[in-house]
């Protein structure tokens, strides 16, 4: 029983170290957000739809894309200059702090909500595109541990964008290459569809 004890407590003094450090790193990304907030908000949720909500992404996400930004693995001038200097602690800092943050959730146009519904939740089997809800999950959220970035709120401009860079190859992030070869079978209007579902796409309620 003793035994038993002082591994819960281990485990618990354990996890109480890890938010103290989360917590901390977030305190160092928002003193390092400043500069960030000019596009993306100093809470992460940006008011131009051309730059994307970070508020509420994965923290891996984030950290991912910031590498490749700084490599020129993913092109960008204006995001090559902004992580040229940042260090990887830098990039944990502000993924830590922007994770933290609450995403503002914006509206579905109504017209598009059932097709962009069906592929979101469906796919479209006659074109062989998988349900987004896959790998972004039914509400949204992503996959933290697969670096698969969360989808809830974000800018239908900014999905529709992407979608293209995936399509015409000009972003080639994805280790996979799956979202190149989704991307490539959609519509013009599907991507539109879609996009304008995910703007308006809730976390679930616990």
């Amino acid at each position: 029983m003793k035994k038993v004890l002082l591994i819960a407590l281990a485990l618990t003094a354990s996890a109480a170290t890890v938010y103290v450090r989360a917590d901390a790193a977030s305190d160092a990304g928002k003193n390092k957000a400043a500069t960030c907030g000019a596009c993306h908000g100093m809470d992460g949720n940006s008011t131009n739809p051309q730059f994307p909500k970070l508020a509420g992404q994965n923290a891996s996400y984030i950290e991912a894309e910031l590498a490749a930004f700084k490599s020129g693995k993913r092109q960008n001038p204006i995001m090559a200059g902004q992580a040229a200097g940042l260090s990887d602690q830098d990039m944990q800092a502000l993924a830590a702090y922007f994770s933290s943050q609450t995403v503002t959730v914006g509206e579905a146009v109504a017209g598009q909500v059932k097709q962009g519904e069906q592929l979101y939740r469906n796919g479209n089997a006659g074109a062989e595109v998988p349900a987004c809800l896959a790998c972004h999950g039914p509400d949204g959220a992503g996959n933290a541990l697969m670096k698969v970035p969360a989808l809830t709120g974000q800018h239908s401009q900014y999905v529709v964008t992407q979608l293209q860079n995936y399509a015409n190859g000009s972003r080639s992030t994805d280790p996979n290459k799956m979202m190149e070869t989704i991307a490539s079978r959609l519509t013009p209007a599907e991507m539109q569809a879609v996009a304008s579902y995910i703007e308006g796409l809730h976390h679930a309620q616990p």
